[in-house]
């Protein structure tokens, strides 16, 4: 057997596909019974906040995902970071609560995220926000959806009005070499929700010159691309999964037509 074969006995895509969107919608039930809820909180060692609601949706996922696929890696961002994950063609990545400043403060901007990559490549992708029942989800060259039905990202060919979801104070800086034409802007909390939105065409483009983790990215950035639009990082490269640094540098998300006068100022950025 060549060492890219799977074994015969290997779960073929669709089964784990329907796992998938089966372990992401009951994870978003359990979220809904912490949300708007007192609960506990910590700050991990970045200075960023997880709640109890964060973890026991790590456990949930773990158990209804890793537990029937052994063979795959798992990679969350609530869990400690294991390297054997990198042995395996096909691996779980997984933001149990993607928003979660937005979930502890009882806005309905959070997700739960999960994607399966196989070979640095995500393949199945949900997006789930169970405050606003927007269930997002793709299958590598099957398309993307909303609540089961097809969508597509924006046809805006030119950045003049285009929506963007970013920061309003992010095209005011001092770090571009050129004026931006008038947009209009969006904040969302979860970056995940972000992506999806410019999948369903809610938005053109997504922009964030800050660093993001696969986790962040990996199920919606399938969606995106399935819809029909372009992510990559800020200077148009694509971005690879399963690495031994989860981290990115950037993104930039949008449909297909603006993404290169996207990336034409944010190329010239020194991050």
């Amino acid at each position: 057997m060549k060492p890219a074969e799977r074994p015969q006995s290997a779960p073929s895509l669709e089964e784990d596909y329907a796992l998938l969107k089966v372990a992401a919608r009951e994870a978003g039930e359990l979220a809904l019974t912490y949300f708007r809820k007192s609960i506990i909180v910590k700050r991990k060692i970045d200075g960023s906040e997880v709640s109890e609601a964060d973890l026991a949706l790590d456990v949930a996922l773990k158990l209804a995902l890793h537990a029937p696929r052994p063979d795959y890696g798992w990679l969350s961002e609530e869990t400690e970071d294991d390297p054997e994950r990198l042995k395996h063609r096909r691996v779980w990545v997984v933001d149990p609560i993607d928003g979660t400043n937005a979930f502890l403060r009882h806005l309905p901007e959070w997700t739960v995220s999960a994607a399966l990559v196989e070979d640095g490549v995500p393949v199945l992708g949900v997006v789930f926000n169970p405050a606003t029942k927007e269930f997002f989800h793709a299958m590598r060259g099957k398309g993307a959806f909303l609540n089961d039905k097809p969508i597509a990202a924006s046809t805006k060919s030119t950045l003049d009005g285009a929506l963007l979801i970013a920061s309003g104070g992010l095209f005011k800086k001092k770090i571009w070499k050129e004026p931006w034409p008038e947009v209009k802007t969006r904040w969302v909390n979860s970056v995940a929700y972000r992506l999806a939105l410019v999948a369903a065409g809610e938005a053109d483009a997504t922009i964030s010159l800050s660093a993001k983790c696969e986790w962040d990215l990996a199920a919606a950035a399938l969606i995106v691309e399935e819809a029909g639009g372009t992510i990559t990082d800020h200077h148009g490269e694509a971005h690879r999964y399963n690495r031994a640094s989860p981290r990115f540098s950037s993104l930039v998300a949008s449909g297909k037509a603006l993404h290169p006068l996207l990336i034409e100022r944010t190329a010239r950025v020194d991050l």
